[in-house]
């Protein structure tokens, strides 16, 4: 099956991403303790120029609104909970992983979908879910020091926390128990609606927010000296890692009846 879905991802260019870090009761799986989130960039494409000579319309250099990187926002921060996912839908997440490091490779060589000559393309907004063992502590550690260093105030910043990410997801399959995912394609003036949507719906089941990297901002819970976006004490707690990657993606104008999303 991972092979019919690999040639429909190769028309699609990532925005933004969003992606989560929490611990969940088993007891309770509504009832998420702390969490993090780390992300940045705005779902704003700069005005297109006009070049009276002849040339028409035309789109800025190195792509349409985002240049050799990602414009459109990304985070770390959410808890999802479900039913345990089949082996076809962990190998399904495995395939989308693999594919955001991939196009996040093409995307700062440049190979960013240039010339989108439309004011209001389609945008699909996706979410993956991956949830993991709580003795994965490797993996937390890992996203504790990415949330701590990254750099979210620029497009190759935070095209290197989706690959950092998505890579530290891959390293730790022992751990997968769960895996999810949804979609939904809408267009450019709605998307940022929705991906805000999915956003604070995850947010709102932390009780504390520990950790938050956004847009070059960096904030830690008070005590917090290096800052954690899972609490050492709420290990012996809690079951379950949730990781979630919510991601924005642009679909390029000519194949139309391509329309795999996240």
């Amino acid at each position: 099956m991972i092979s019919k879905i690999k040639p429909l991802l190769t028309s699609i260019i990532v925005l933004g991403m969003v992606l989560t870090l929490v611990l969940s009761n088993a007891n309770n799986a509504l009832a998420a303790r702390s969490g993090g989130r780390i992300g940045g960039g705005s779902f704003r494409v700069p005005s297109r120029t006009y070049s009276s000579p002849g040339g028409g319309y035309r789109s800025p250099s190195g792509g349409y609104g985002y240049g050799r990187g990602i414009g459109f926002p990304f985070l770390l921060p959410f808890f999802g909970f479900g039913g345990f996912g089949s082996l076809f839908t962990i190998l399904i997440v495995i395939a989308i992983a693999n594919f955001l490091v991939r196009t996040i490779s093409r995307v700062g060589a440049g190979e960013d979908g240039t010339g989108m000559g439309y004011s209001n393309p389609k945008i699909s907004v996706g979410e993956v879910q991956v949830g993991l063992l709580a003795n994965a502590r490797s993996l937390q550690k890992e996203l504790n020091d990415l949330a701590n260093t990254a750099d979210t105030g620029s497009a190759a910043g935070r095209a290197t926390v989706l690959q950092e990410a998505s890579l530290a997801l891959l390293r730790h399959p022992e751990y997968w128990v769960y895996g999810s995912t949804q979609s939904q394609q809408t267009a450019l003036n709605a998307a940022e609606a929705k991906f805000n949507q999915l956003a604070l719906a995850e947010r709102s089941k932390f009780t504390e927010e520990t950790l938050s990297n956004v847009n070059a901002q960096l904030r830690q819970a008070s005590g917090k000296a290096n800052g954690e976006l899972i609490k050492e004490n709420e290990q012996e707690l809690s079951e379950y890692i949730i990781v979630t990657i919510l991601v924005g993606l642009l679909l390029k104008p000519a194949p139309l009846l391509l329309k795999w999303e996240l």
